[in-house]
């Protein structure tokens, strides 16, 4: 596609767009809160704390009773304050952020991993960013044809907008399952097990295709949450147990039919392979009863299940 002219507009896609969901647009957006490295911030923290306990302590030495009571006033506020910055002391490890709110009020995400320092008053939320996977269970749907087939999947995902899975959806775990669950069994009715019609997709015949779909539809379903699809598997998929052997012969009878076709059409090559040799190197002249013959006899050899049992013609066709 070129990307610097004009899209051509006589070319139509037709391409099939899948049947996905219209989830509402989010009402809030990830972005970096404003925080600072924690060593600095600790380090004053540490030195506030010493400094209040030494006003305290030297507090005892002042004869004055005023001074006294300055003192140790000044060192247990130096002190409170000292503990309340420490509050804003976050330890954030690869593959986490912290979802920073202030009285409600969403003030952005730290995603440095480290020790950082945040406003203390503010609460924070912790939320892996690390690659998940989540199986679903066997489920038993019915198919595009209405037969019972039991089927399973395996998503791996992560969280890609700490503020919409914290926001925009109660628990972001539970809806990435629930919707999963949702995605897996609506692909399983739109698409038949096995096709009949060799033009239409199945189940078996095209996984990758079919998983492709998934992984789309997933992705409209949970781009709500702030998650992003990293694969899409199918991980079980067989009929139901009701059905399993009346379809495992229809199965043995599509495998038997494909084989004998094949045969057939590999004897009929041969066939004509030798009959063309024996007319190209002369070796005996044949008319078209004797070729008759010849292809019947070697059709019968060729495609037969059972080895031939040689007859000896000690007479000719025409007697």
């Amino acid at each position: 596609m070129d990307t610097h002219g004009e899209p051509d507009m006589t070319t139509q896609d037709t391409t099939p767009t899948p049947d996905v969901p219209q989830m509402p647009e989010p009402r809030v957006r990830e972005f970096q809160a404003h925080s600072i490295g924690g060593g600095l911030a600790l380090l004053f923290g540490l030195v506030g704390l010493l400094g209040g306990v030494g006003l305290v302590v030297g507090a005892t030495a002042v004869d004055s009773g005023g001074a006294k009571a300055a003192l140790i006033i000044s060192g247990i506020l130096i002190g409170l304050a000292a503990f309340l910055a420490m509050c804003g002391l976050n330890m954030v490890a690869p593959g986490e952020a912290r979802v920073v709110q202030l009285f409600g009020r969403y003030r952005g995400t730290i995603r440095e991993d480290g020790l950082r320092w945040v406003n203390p008053l503010t609460s924070r939320t912790k939320i892996s960013t690390r690659v998940r996977n989540h199986e679903t269970a066997v489920l038993k749907v019915n198919d595009a044809y209405g037969n019972p087939i039991e089927l399973a999947a395996v998503v791996v995902w992560k969280v890609e907008d700490t503020a919409q899975a914290s926001f925009e959806v109660d628990d972001f775990v539970e809806f990435v399952s629930t919707q999963t669950e949702a995605a897996v069994r609506h692909i399983a009715i739109e698409y038949p097990y096995d096709a009949y019609d060799s033009e239409q997709l199945s189940l078996r015949e095209n996984a990758e295709e079919i998983t492709e779909k998934l992984a789309i539809e997933l992705h409209a379903r949970v781009e709500a949450a702030g998650v992003r699809i990293i694969e899409s598997r199918f991980t079980h998929l067989a009929y139901a147990p009701e059905i399993a052997s009346a379809m495992l012969q229809r199965q043995q009878a599509g495998a038997v039919v494909a084989a004998r076709q094949q045969i057939v059409e590999g004897a009929v090559g041969m066939v004509e392979s030798a009959i063309a040799r024996i007319a190209e190197q002369d070796i005996v002249e044949l008319d078209q009863e004797r070729k008759a013959a010849m292809v019947s006899n070697l059709m019968v050899v060729l495609c037969g299940d059972r080895a031939a049992q040689p007859v000896i013609n000690t007479g000719t066709l025409y007697q």
